[in-house]
């Protein structure tokens, strides 16, 4: 009789354990129900991004605000609705200049024809961030899929827990670390800023009123902020120029970001702030020593670890029909 109580708890532990390996993420996840999908994704992103490689930059940056708020869920992609009235992520500050959003849904109505019901937005969104990445390129990484789509979406969610330009080096890595994110991660992601363009408003603070008083960031680069305050953010108050975040090298995804950080020339507070902890700046020299494929292997690493931040699986959230709204 002991024995037999020995062998049923081994099965309800190996049964237990079963099921819940079963609805981690998983690579081809869709090998069977939508065999086609993550191709479809591929070749769509081939298709299109080389002709505007400006939204690879804004597809990995909708990947990581999407991540960091109740996890990789496409809760980045819900509309507000007149009937709830809720203020979603995507017209929350950090997200208001989030592009991207047009490509996801027309990725998902292509999707949707091929297989109904079946494929995530938010495994379309890490798909997509990928692959347009690596088609510009970058580095790729393994996407695991089998992520389902979240009910909720909060604004104020999204501006407390979305890291920020004007961030210091406390406030980031208590932020990566809610989501089990560490200094290492926080300085291979903010790698992403290699490519793409920002606006004033994230940074001319630095060129203006850094302390409230008419002042310039003492720690950003003298030359770098005359330039950006003769040629791009000639008043305090412009909304609208777009600004290099790694500039002569947007396009190219490659260590120049980092090298800029040590000349004091990163476009954001935040940017500055990994160079003021002596392990974040000691991880930035090591990336410069070594090769581009170093640091493209490094950061496949840390993606792959922040698109797995508290996913959906199983039978939690649902499979959207439309990126934009929750099924009725």
């Amino acid at each position: 009789m002991e024995e037999m109580k020995g062998i049923c708890v081994i099965l309800v532990i190996f049964v237990g354990s079963f099921g819940w390996v079963g609805g981690d993420l998983q690579m081809g996840f869709y090998g069977s129900s939508c065999p086609k999908a993550e191709r479809i994704v591929q070749d769509f992103v081939n298709q299109h991004i080389p002709n505007a490689p400006s939204l690879a930059a804004t597809l990995i940056r909708m990947h990581f605000h999407d991540c960091f708020v109740r996890g990789c869920d496409g809760s980045i992609l819900l509309n507000v609705t007149s009937s709830s009235g809720n203020q979603t992520e995507k017209v929350a500050t950090p997200n208001q200049t989030v592009r991207g959003f047009d490509f996801i849904d027309r990725l998902k109505s292509l999707v949707e024809e091929e297989c109904p019901g079946i494929v995530s937005c938010a495994d379309i969104i890490a798909l997509a961030a990928r692959d347009s990445i690596a088609i510009t390129g970058g580095p790729t990484w393994k996407v695991p899929t089998g992520r389902r789509d979240g009910l909720i979406s909060n604004a104020s969610e999204a501006l407390a827990q979305i890291p920020a330009p004007f961030d210091n080096i406390t406030i980031l890595v208590q932020k990566f670390a809610n989501k089990s994110l560490d200094l290492k991660d926080l300085v291979l992601l903010s790698g992403a800023h290699t490519i793409g363009i920002s606006h004033c408003p994230s940074f001319s603070n630095r060129l203006y009123n850094f302390t409230g008083v008419g002042d310039q960031d003492p720690t950003l680069d003298s030359e770098y902020a005359d330039n950006l305050r003769s040629r791009k953010c000639r008043t305090q108050n412009d909304n609208t120029t777009k600004v290099e975040m790694d500039p002569g090298s947007r396009k190219t995804f490659d260590l120049s970001y980092y090298a800029l950080l040590l000349k004091r020339r990163g476009l954001f507070e935040s940017d500055s702030a990994l160079t003021r902890n002596s392990n974040t700046l000691a991880y930035i020299n090591q990336l410069l020593r070594g090769s581009l494929q170093n640091f493209f292997s490094e950061f496949a690493l840390s993606m792959e670890k922040m698109g797995q931040i508290e996913v959906k699986t199983g039978t939690t959230g649902e499979i959207r029909r439309n990126c934009a709204f929750v099924n009725s």
